[in-house]
């Protein structure tokens, strides 16, 4: 895959859910929230439920709250 397409890609946060949809990537600085786990939205469809609950809880362990101020990478 080349870097042009990934930068392409749309990105969605499978951590959250706003009127059945997954909201675009990212967050604001001081919203509270924790990161977001983000995936490109082919592959947030082809998640299950459950997928998106286990990566979510691989992410908030990777990066637990009050520690470091940078995020870190968890495996989906």
């Amino acid at each position: 895959m080349s870097l042009t397409k990934w930068f392409n890609e749309k990105w969605v946060d499978i951590s959250t859910k706003k009127d059945g949809k997954h909201p675009p990537c990212g967050r604001k600085m001081g919203d509270g929230r924790s990161y977001p786990k983000c995936v490109p939205s082919a592959k947030a469809n082809r998640m299950s439920v459950q997928d998106k609950r286990k990566a979510t809880a691989r992410k908030r362990a990777t990066n637990p709250s009050g520690g470091s101020k940078k995020p870190t990478y968890a495996r989906t």
